[in-house]
């Protein structure tokens, strides 16, 4: 996001493009190779792009959108959520647990043995001088509450007003079960009203 700058595309080139793989999505839909298709780390811009195309041609539409989303990374919240909803395209939410950074595993900036930070120390560019008051605040609201931390994220994750599926990922049965209970999780009004102030103190820390 801060590196981003929308220079040098050219419509008539990404147009080309979009229409070329949309019609041979549509050719592989045909043959039964596959079923649906979606994008990944793709802009507004993009996405509206390839559904207007396939309405315009009678191709195959984009069935989902597979951007990162957590409590840490909120870009979708805003002309994306619009997009999603009117045009239902769900989003499948990579890293709802922000790399792992919402677990608590790392807070206080250490790195136990065998996490992703021994192999990515800056887990991808997400920490930052920003990120680890932002996490120590949501987990004191996980605290307070009695949540599990991973849980909350996940169910915050769950409770946006767009479709959002979160990925979960796991490197044990025990994280992928508390992965897996955050599916009975509703968190309370209380929560949300105290998740809200943490964003807006701590809108984008990576």
């Amino acid at each position: 996001m801060w590196r981003y700058a929308p220079t040098g595309a050219d419509k008539a080139d990404e147009t080309a493009h979009m229409t070329d793989v949309l019609t041979t999505a549509q050719a592989l839909v045909e043959e039964g190779k596959i079923r649906a298709i979606g994008l990944s780390n793709e802009s507004v811009w993009g996405a509206s792009r390839w559904r207007h195309l396939a309405d315009t041609l009678g191709l195959p539409k984009m069935a989902s959108i597979q951007n990162e989303y957590s409590l840490l990374c909120r870009q979708f919240d805003t002309d994306w959520a619009e997009f999603s909803l009117i045009e239902d395209v769900p989003l499948l939410a990579f890293s709802p647990l922000a790399c792992g950074l919402l677990t608590g595993k790392y807070a206080g900036d250490v790195t136990p043995e065998g996490t992703r930070r021994c192999v990515s120390p800056d887990l991808g560019g997400r920490i930052t001088p920003h990120v680890f008051p932002a996490v120590a605040a949501y987990l004191g609201i996980a605290a307070r509450h009695g949540l599990d931390p991973s849980q909350m994220a996940i169910a915050f994750c769950r409770a946006r007003p767009f479709t959002t599926i979160p990925i979960i990922g796991a490197t044990s049965v025990a994280q992928l079960e508390v992965n897996i209970g955050a599916a009975e999780i509703s968190l309370s009004a209380d929560v949300m009203a105290e998740i809200a102030e943490t964003h807006r103190a701590y809108p984008a820390p990576y």
